[in-house]
């Protein structure tokens, strides 16, 4: 019952008026070892903004909340519970559903990635069939790169444990990692492109993600079934804090943790 004392003793201080700490994001700064400073530098805010966040609870603008999750790898909703989605609710962000990532017909993945203006991420094991399946795709992302969007992608490192784990999951007899190696030579065409940056990651692949500024196909991992095989989410972000956001968190708690690319030769 201890709980119910604490949280009735917080009630009752915002009652009187007396400010609450934002103990939830004090806690978050502390997991991942973030500084007031840094939040503060990161954010380009004023130090003594952070503080009355932290100590008298109050609650940054929506663009900040966005910013400081990202930072702490967090979704806002854990650091500011009672702040939800604004406008629409969240499953709106559901624009269509497909029982396999191959039921995409291939011309709505090439207007994805014709339609992109600010950013185009790609997330996956090997995403061999994006070059594969549009044509001209890399002088695409280049142009896009160069045009002033931001392209992130992000392969599995075909070397790694999570990589070879798969490709025995799915019986491939090291194809998956000849087909990640494959898909590496096609996207060296970007190298050194403005904009374009191409790294690997080594952890364990839940879902792959493509996003384009602000729509995302999302296609969860299936034991033992290939990536075609997979269902995909189409998403539209309507608000912060949906189901859009909380892909795009995992995206880019992955990113931080990639390296720059060793191209094959």
């Amino acid at each position: 019952m201890s709980w119910l004392r604490s949280e009735a003793s917080e009630m009752s201080k915002q009652c009187e008026g007396v400010p609450v700490r934002n103990d939830r994001l004090r806690d978050a700064m502390r997991v991942v070892h973030v500084s007031e400073a840094q939040v503060a530098r990161d954010l380009q805010v004023d130090p003594k903004t952070v503080t009355r966040w932290l100590r008298e609870g109050r609650l940054p603008r929506e663009q900040h909340r966005r910013a400081i999750a990202r930072l702490l790898h967090v979704s806002p909703n854990v650091l500011w519970p009672d702040v939800r989605l604004a406008g629409a609710d969240s499953t709106g962000e559901l624009i269509a559903a497909y029982a396999h990532r191959a039921d995409v017909p291939t011309h709505q993945w090439r207007s994805m990635f014709a339609g992109a203006e600010e950013r185009i991420d790609l997330l996956g094991y090997a995403l061999l069939f994006l070059p594969e399946s549009c044509p001209g795709l890399v002088d695409l992302l280049r142009r896009k790169g160069e045009a002033g969007a931001c392209v992130r992608i992000s392969f599995v490192d075909p070397s790694c444990a999570s990589a070879v784990a798969r490709d025995a999951e799915e019986g491939l007899s090291e194809g998956l990692l000849a087909r990640i190696r494959t898909a590496m030579k096609y996207f060296r065409g970007v190298e050194g492109c403005a904009g374009v940056d191409v790294r690997c990651h080594t952890a364990p692949m839940y879902n792959s993600t493509f996003r384009w500024d602000d729509e995302m196909f999302v296609t969860p991992h299936l034991y033992g079934l290939p990536g075609y095989h997979a269902p995909l989410l189409h998403l539209k972000r309507r608000g912060e804090d949906g189901i859009f956001d909380n892909f795009a968190v995992h995206f880019e708690a992955l990113w931080t943790d990639s390296l720059p690319i060793v191209w094959p030769s």
